[in-house]
């Protein structure tokens, strides 16, 4: 009896090890895919930064003075109208993508820190009279949220430049 009883120890003993192990291993596999997922992210975001109608707008955009008044925005024409939804729809999701953790901030602050800052300079105050014509509050409420973290970074860090930063760099053999 004392053989079945350890062969019963050792079989409780192995069983919690393959526990342990299938709980480690499910631990590794969720990383990887959180990894994965960041990395599908951070190729779209690099997608659709690289599309002409982005571009184009971002040029639209860039044209008008920080703060531009909704009727300045309009006065230019429906494109100009066209560009800043466009711009506060693309900063929205990158805002929201940042808060969920779903895309690192450093990524996105390496990759458009910068430009949603002044897109967010120039567009702010339409943002304001849109929120206020259609009383909705919310509207473009990550994408002001992503500037201001952005903003605030940039200001703690005083970010220099990357050609600054990473002037010494050299690609690994």
């Amino acid at each position: 009896m004392t053989d079945l009883g350890m062969l019963a120890d050792i079989a409780d003993i192995l069983g919690v090890i393959a526990i342990v192990l299938g709980g480690l291993f499910a631990v590794v596999q969720l990383r990887e895919f959180r990894e994965q997922r960041r990395q599908a992210v951070a190729v779209e975001l690099v997608r659709s930064f690289s599309e002409p109608e982005h571009a184009n707008a971002i040029n639209l955009i860039q044209e008008l003075p920080d703060a531009a008044a909704a009727e300045l925005l309009r006065a230019k024409g429906r494109e100009y109208e066209r560009a800043a939804t466009m711009m506060a729809v693309t900063y929205e999701t990158i805002g929201l993508l940042v808060y969920r953790e779903m895309a690192s901030f450093a990524l996105v602050q390496e990759l458009a820190g910068g430009l949603t800052v002044v897109m967010w300079r120039k567009l702010q105050t339409w943002v304001a009279a849109v929120r206020h014509e259609q009383d909705h509050p919310r509207f473009a409420e990550w994408f002001q949220w992503l500037a201001e973290q952005l903003a605030r970074e940039s200001r703690e860090e005083q970010v220099a430049p990357a050609h600054q930063r990473f002037a010494t760099w050299r690609p690994r053999d």
